[in-house]
């Protein structure tokens, strides 16, 4: 199963498609920033190569998303790249994924609906994590019944964090299934989106 979304390209920059020095300098600022979040999350203090691990990884990033061909979508934000990292992935529903969702820790529970073109979906909003090292995120659902579609968004800035709920909805309402279906493979078959 392979995703697709319409970002708005006046909010978001595309990391998935950006191969080479197209989007460089988003691709290097996405990773740094997760790695950033990454080491104070874990307690370590910034090591001297990090910069370039960022740079190295955001080199290798593009083939690795491209292999994992439209079940990885990645995007940051267009006015400050290592404000927000966006990523959208898919995964089969195993038996083993489906008992790790249902292992999840309580704070895990507080989920609101959330409907899109995917259908009927959650939205988990953490501001404010258990952990003070742990940066604030959002995370949106959708169980298709063969895939789990996850988006997921991680903040640099608690401050911050909030005013971008708006811009996440509209981007988590433009992810949709992308269909290999080729033409004249069923001609009687019309199809239409979830109301």
């Amino acid at each position: 199963m392979r995703l697709t979304a319409d970002a708005d390209p006046s909010l978001w920059i595309p990391v998935t498609d950006s191969l080479g020095w197209k989007g460089r300098r988003h691709r290097k600022a996405a990773i740094r920033m997760l790695l950033g979040q990454a080491n104070a999350a874990l307690g370590a203090t910034e090591r001297p190569g990090s910069r370039l691990g960022a740079w190295m990884m955001s080199q290798a990033a593009p083939m690795l998303m491209k292999r994992a061909d439209g079940r990885v979508l990645v995007w940051t934000w267009k006015a400050d790249p290592e404000l927000v990292v966006a990523m959208a992935t898919t995964q089969e529903l195993t038996p083993e994924v489906r008992i790790a969702r249902a292992s999840m820790p309580m704070e895990y529970d507080d989920t609101v609906s959330f409907r899109t073109a995917l259908g009927a979906g959650e939205k988990l909003v953490v501001a404010m994590p258990p952990s003070p090292s742990a940066p604030p995120f959002t995370t949106y659902t959708w169980d298709t019944g063969t895939h789990l579609v996850t988006l997921t968004a991680i903040c640099s800035e608690r401050e911050r964090f909030g005013t971008l709920d708006g811009a996440l909805d509209d981007l988590a309402r433009s992810i949709r299934i992308a269909d290999d279906l080729t033409g004249g493979e069923s001609p009687d078959v019309l199809r239409l989106p979830p109301a």
